[in-house]
């Protein structure tokens, strides 16, 4: 699953002893987790305000995140969500997304589009188009685990007009197009993923099976060869190997 990004708070300028206190407290979250963990109850103890609340909660779902308690960070999350006012409609957004992506990684993709499509909704008041391009690239990951695959490629479209140097929107664009047996789109796609991110070996992999698809067997030997010299020794260049072993073909000297 993808890494979460951690909601910092907006901006130095806009500093205050709350805002100070989440960003120590992410900070012990994202090296000892169960510190902040207890930090954060004792916190939400003495907390007078909903954005102290918010903030204690934010940070204590990341600390459940690095530990991999994925249900209880994005209760944590969508709790924090509901704390945050509702004119700060990005903000709110972007926890509903954090949310998603827990349980995403936990493996319960409908729970997950229940919090992405609160988090879409809430961006219908912000400004955020990278968050909301963000958001229906999460919905369609969601939507693909639950076998609903137009609505995922419909979500991805969006994605594309909202976010288009989103280099996820295209790769996912391109690995659903190809699997749904669109080869001249997902060729388009994985070529756009790739303008924006060069040295992805997941762009890599993916070219090379949609190059392989459409008979093109050196470019995809091409591809795969260039994900081992780009990340050797990875989980994404072990799978690469084993493309180019089916091939039978091995790497190069000139290559590697």
């Amino acid at each position: 699953s993808k890494p979460l990004v951690i909601p910092r708070p907006k901006s130095a300028a806009m500093a205050t002893p709350d805002t100070d206190r989440l960003k120590q407290c992410l900070d012990l979250a994202m090296t000892r987790p169960s510190e902040a963990i207890e930090a954060t109850q004792a916190w939400l103890k003495v907390a007078r305000t909903m954005a102290e609340r918010a903030g204690a909660k934010q940070c204590q779902a990341m600390a459940y995140t690095r530990i991999e308690g994925w249900p209880e960070a994005a209760a944590l999350f969508l709790s924090a969500r509901d704390d945050t006012p509702v004119n700060e409609p990005d903000e709110r957004a972007r926890l509903g997304a954090l949310a998603g992506n827990s349980y995403l990684a936990g493996g319960d993709p409908a729970a997950a589009l229940a919090a992405l499509d609160l988090a879409r909704g809430d961006t219908a008041g912000g400004t955020d188009q990278n968050l909301r391009g963000g958001i229906e690239v999460d919905r369609a990951r969601a939507l693909v685990a639950l076998g609903r695959n137009d609505e995922a490629a419909a979500a991805l479209t969006e994605a594309r007009i909202l976010a288009p140097k989103n280099h996820q929107a295209w790769l996912l664009s391109a690995t659903l197009s190809r699997r749904r047996g669109k080869l001249a789109d997902a060729q388009q796609q994985i070529e756009r993923a790739a303008e924006l991110m060069p040295v992805d070996p997941e762009v890599g992999l993916e070219a090379g099976v949609i190059a392989v698809l459409s008979g093109h067997d050196d470019a995809a030997r091409k591809s795969w060869l260039s994900v081992i010299k780009a990340a050797p020794g990875s989980p994404a260049a072990r799978t690469a190997q084993g493309y180019l072993d089916q091939l039978g073909v091995s790497a190069a000297p000139s290559e590697k």
